[in-house]
């Protein structure tokens, strides 16, 4: 079940989120680290009702962020849509002993139903230029790749920006 995450709920986010990050360190891809994805990015992404969970019983499997604010960071983007009425996908992150078993899409199919329900003209998102695997991922659902940002407390590569016109 996919539902909105609850503030008590942060801590294992974070465990799960760790994990997440220490899975991608093992295979070379250093996306996430000490400073992101933070207590802090949580506890707004909750404030706002933008951060979602999918739990089967009281496992959580993984989460997702849906936004519609735009970082910064994108403004230089030439997106394809004009930039109002659009959701922003962060923080997708599925426990790494569920990986594999399609909840990635599920929680994706269910990002991409709510822009719909809701009449966004697209859904942004970026992902690291070191994560090959989370590239052909965005692709095979039809994002577009439109160009780079940098978060340099991140790292010093690029990460891509992607769009899906609705």
């Amino acid at each position: 079940m996919i539902r909105c995450a609850k503030i008590l709920e942060i801590p294992e986010i974070l465990g799960l989120t760790k994990a997440c990050a220490k899975q991608m360190e093992k295979r070379g891809i250093f996306q996430w680290n000490e400073e992101y994805p933070s207590i802090e990015a949580f506890e707004n992404d909750i404030s706002r009702k933008e951060l979602f969970v999918l739990k089967s019983e009281n496992t959580l499997i993984g989460c997702i962020t849906i936004t519609t604010y735009m970082d910064e960071e994108y403004v230089p983007i030439k997106w394809l849509t004009p930039n109002e009425n659009n959701i922003y996908i962060h923080r997708l992150a599925v426990d790494p002993k569920f990986q594999g078993k399609g909840y990635a899409q599920m929680l994706m199919n269910f990002a991409e139903n709510y822009a719909l329900e809701n009449k966004y003209i697209s859904i942004r998102l970026d992902t690291f230029s070191q994560n090959k695997r989370n590239q052909n991922f965005y692709a095979q659902r039809g994002y577009q790749k439109l160009g780079n940002v940098y978060f340099p407390k991140q790292s010093h590569s690029p990460f891509y920006c992607y769009e899906l016109v609705l």
